[in-house]
């Protein structure tokens, strides 16, 4: 998975209440769907890895 580094974010919304409980609530919701994407991504590199290792033990 590619990786992005962000500099400088600025984000402006209008919501009727609590301005940072709305953004902390839409936050964690897309954070968290990030962060299981990622961790697939990265058990499935995972499993590729080993498997390709399989091959490199047996004896020739």
């Amino acid at each position: 998975m590619a990786s992005v580094t962000i500099h400088n974010l600025e984000v402006r919304f209008q919501v009727d209440g609590d301005d940072q409980a709305v953004f902390r609530q839409l936050f964690e919701r897309h954070i968290r769907a990030w962060a299981q994407a990622y961790e697939q991504q990265c058990a499935q590199t995972d499993r590729s890895r080993r498997e390709r290792a399989i091959g490199d033990r047996e004896a020739r």
